[in-house]
């Protein structure tokens, strides 16, 4: 089974801070959603809330159009997945993963096929017999999730499942958990700090920060047309560049910064229109620095820099330069591996214009 989620001005407040500040969100049944932060953001808080753990102190909570703000957890159509994963040390795998459909009344053979063909989902029916304490930490973690899934929940809620797995495990972990969930077909709705797991598992990313959301949308939107600076930083490395709106009308606006002047297309603008005397800031990938002619489309030349640090990544250098004509901060750049860079050398630089994303100057990036 599968549901929508629908979250309508939620705040939370403890004492004197305010975890979460009139939060509204929409999930569409059969989603994966992940809530994506640093430490306090209030991912948790929102997670504990759509699981029945802890009551808003404002707004409302609908599930498949139900309200379900005040109601208790084991009333919900909602399971919640821990990272420690919460297995019994003396059962069976089998009877682990059939532990919810007991407290349900189901038969020992009606829920023992049930569980079974959870286990085989998650592939380790043939060790239905084992114990928790057999197992390595993926297989754990399967467990932990077939039990979630086996009392057929609308709503799965993971808070944080891969987090104390290596980073091989986890990468292959979060594979099989899409895999999972498109097979199953069930909502979810994943916490995580990890930009990289985000990405990778995620239909739609929400970027939380200090009990707001900053930002919402597919994966490749959030990094490529991020919506705040803070949305910008924190989903991976980028060059932010001061600026201002010298000119602008409906297709385009010309901007002024330190490394020279910009011609911009309007829908660069991402959070709002742009108007002549605007301040702003604009973010730009290190992947998207050109060092030579062969960018496709539109592009916009950013004068010259001097390589002052390069490291070698395999797929490209990634490179420290000072542009020449200013004192602006050092950029970032991913040169590929035919630019040879050396220290000292001077490149000139270019970037696709679509690449370039401006945003109002006001408020703080990660």
């Amino acid at each position: 089974m599968t549901a929508s989620v629908t979250i309508e001005n939620v705040s939370k407040i403890f004492g004197a801070f305010t975890a979460l500040d009139n939060v509204s969100l929409d999930i569409r049944a059969g989603e994966f959603i992940v809530l994506l932060g640093p430490s306090g953001c209030g991912k948790t808080t929102l997670l504990s809330i759509l699981g029945g753990f802890q009551s808003p102190s404002a707004g409302r909570v609908t599930i498949a159009g139900q309200d379900m703000t005040y109601v208790a957890p084991a009333k919900r159509p909602t399971t919640t997945m821990f990272q420690d994963y919460a297995l019994f040390p003396h059962m069976r795998l089998v009877d682990n993963v059939g532990f919810g459909l007991r407290m349900r009344g189901l038969a020992k053979a009606e829920r023992d096929e049930k569980a079974l063909g959870f286990l085989d989902l998650v592939g380790l029916k043939a060790s239905a017999g084992k114990r928790p304490h057999e197992l390595s930490g993926g297989q754990r973690q399967r467990v932990a999730l077939a039990r979630a899934l086996a009392v057929d929940p609308d709503v799965l809620l993971l808070d944080e499942p891969l987090g104390a797995l290596d980073l091989k495990l986890r990468r292959q972990m979060q594979d099989e958990l899409k895999a999972i969930q498109k097979r199953v077909g069930t909502t979810f709705v994943h916490v995580t700090h990890d930009q990289e797991e985000a990405m990778a598992i995620a239909d739609r990313i929400v970027v939380m920060n200090q009990g707001r959301i900053e930002d919402f949308g597919p994966p490749s939107e959030i990094y490529m047309r991020p919506r705040s600076l803070f949305s910008a930083g924190f989903m991976g490395e980028v060059n932010f560049v001061s600026g201002r709106v010298a000119a602008a009308d409906a297709s385009s606006a010309r901007v002024e910064t330190p490394l020279g002047s910009l011609a911009l297309p309007t829908g660069n603008f991402t959070a709002s229109a742009p108007k002549a005397g605007d301040r702003i800031t604009l973010t730009i990938r290190p992947e998207h620095f050109r060092s030579d002619d062969k960018a496709e489309g539109p592009t916009v030349a950013l004068g010259e820099a001097r390589v002052v640090g390069s490291a070698f990544f395999g797929t490209h250098y990634r490179c420290h330069l000072e542009p020449c004509a200013t004192d602006t901060r050092a950029l970032v750049a991913h040169l590929p591996q035919s630019a040879s860079v050396r220290e000292g050398e001077i490149v000139p630089l270019a970037v696709r214009a679509s690449d370039v994303v401006a945003l109002p100057a006001t408020g703080g990036h990660a």
